[in-house]
């Protein structure tokens, strides 16, 4: 079995290629984006990937990046959690069991990831 693929019921499955982490600059939630995403790849058996964090400076980054806010994270350059809006360099909300908040769930990432492993 290579490192870029898993056996699955005699199905190889590949690992996403590129993860990320989009911030505003100062973004309070960044360090916090930055340990959910690893604990995410971990969680889900992906530990070789090494996600990335981009900077979104500019409306017009964000416009041409489709970022709806701060921290929104990337799977294969798509957002597992849709657009949240119009593109924004505000703070995003993300709706947990616990309400809304700055960051999703653990488990919400991880099945991101799971997902983008059988497209």
């Amino acid at each position: 079995m290579s490192d870029s693929s898993r056996s699955d019921g005699g199905q190889a499955q590949s690992a996403p290629a590129e993860v990320e982490v989009l911030v505003v600059p100062d973004c309070p939630n960044r360090s916090g984006a930055e340990q959910l995403v690893r604990a995410a790849i971990a969680e889900a058996g992906l530990g070789r990937i090494e996600p990335r964090t981009r900077v979104v400076q500019t409306d017009e980054d964000a416009a041409r990046l489709g970022f709806s806010g701060s921290p929104s994270f990337r799977i294969d350059g798509r957002d597992p959690f849709g657009p949240a809006g119009s593109p924004s360099m505000a703070c995003r909300l993300y709706l947990t069991a616990a309400g809304l908040r700055g960051l999703p769930e653990l488990s919400a990432l991880t099945a991101a990831l799971g997902r983008s492993r059988s497209r």
